[in-house]
């Protein structure tokens, strides 16, 4: 008997993620342990060798929960069990800033990252799956933001790959289950402290009663649309950036006040980060006020930007300076 359905399915997502990794090369799986990524190892030890490529897997250790250390090195034990080569347990400093799961999730990339490079590896594979992304565009929703985040994670950002954003949980489940796997479920999961878990087990739920079966699935499926738009957009701002900056900090105001809303404003933030203002910091806020200065300008000061940047439009031109 060949696999089941959702072990096809899983090792058919990642044999497509990894097609135009060069062979030879080593790809590493983070895993945690937990039902999605111990799924996406299992099919990962079984691919991998069928197109050339070595395979291994990094777990992270937040240090965050009582025997973390010890169910690090557990989980990477089942991972040489699976065939996976090299595998590493690394421990990653987890500070405060931005609360704690986006202090968790910047001390994880950080590590991996540091992984990647000391391991030589082409890519990480991350488990992100079809519920994940549903959550995500909600958590978007739920700040206000544009289009660049309601657009979800991306399947491909930089050496990261995301090969399971298609598939629904319950699948993954299903295949770990089928490997013969025991996963590790973190308490911070069913924990209502943080957002996405109440996100996960409450409002999704709730969607799904009120509004019928397919929510998911439609908010993953909006991602995927809001993202080719959000490209489309970004690549206009570059262009439109390119024409209308007549030295690093200094964009020609009769240029701008052509385009629309969404370019234009792109255009200003990507200068407000290029002369020193934090992406994290710099918000929506932060940007229509500086295009004030193309739409409504009537002689007003300089804006104060995160970063200590300083806006402002001298003549026909909008100038953006990090202060000392």
């Amino acid at each position: 008997m060949g696999p089941s359905a959702a072990t096809a399915d899983v090792r058919r997502a990642v044999r497509a993620a990894l097609a135009d990794v060069a062979v030879g090369d080593l790809v590493l799986v983070a895993c945690s342990g937990g039902v999605d990524s111990l799924a996406l190892a299992a099919a990962t030890a079984y691919e991998a060798p069928a197109l050339g490529l070595r395979a291994g897997a990094v777990t992270v250790d937040h240090g965050l929960q009582p025997l973390s250390a010890e169910r690090a090195d557990e989980t990477a034990a089942t991972l040489r069990s699976i065939g996976l080569d090299p595998v590493a347990v690394v421990r990653a400093e987890v500070g405060t800033a931005g609360g704690p799961e986006a202090a968790a999730r910047k001390a994880r990339y950080a590590v991996l990252d540091a992984a990647t490079e000391r391991e030589g590896a082409s890519c990480v594979l991350l488990a992100h799956s079809r519920d994940d992304q549903a959550e995500t565009v909600l958590l978007g929703l739920a700040r206000g933001s544009g289009a660049r985040s309601l657009s979800g994670m991306a399947p491909v950002a930089g050496r990261y790959r995301r090969p399971l954003l298609a598939l629904p949980r319950a699948t993954l489940a299903a295949a770990c289950a089928d490997a013969g796997l025991a996963p590790w479920h973190d308490p911070h999961n069913v924990d209502p402290h943080y957002t996405r878990t109440r996100v996960r087990h409450r409002v999704l739920p709730m969607l799904d009663a009120e509004l019928g079966p397919g929510v998911v699935a439609a908010l993953a499926r909006s991602a995927d649309l809001l993202r080719d738009d959000a490209d489309a957009l970004d690549l206009w701002a570059q262009r439109v950036g390119a024409t209308c900056e007549n030295a690093p900090g200094e964009l020609a105001v009769s240029v701008l006040t052509g385009q629309p809303a969404a370019v234009r404003r792109r255009v200003l933030r990507a200068a407000a980060i290029s002369a020193g203002s934090p992406a994290t910091d710099l918000s929506a806020a932060h940007v229509i006020e500086i295009d004030r200065l193309l739409t409504r300008w009537h002689g007003q000061g300089p804006l104060s930007l995160p970063g200590r940047v300083a806006a402002a439009r001298v003549g026909a031109t909008i100038v953006l300076r990090r202060l000392p």
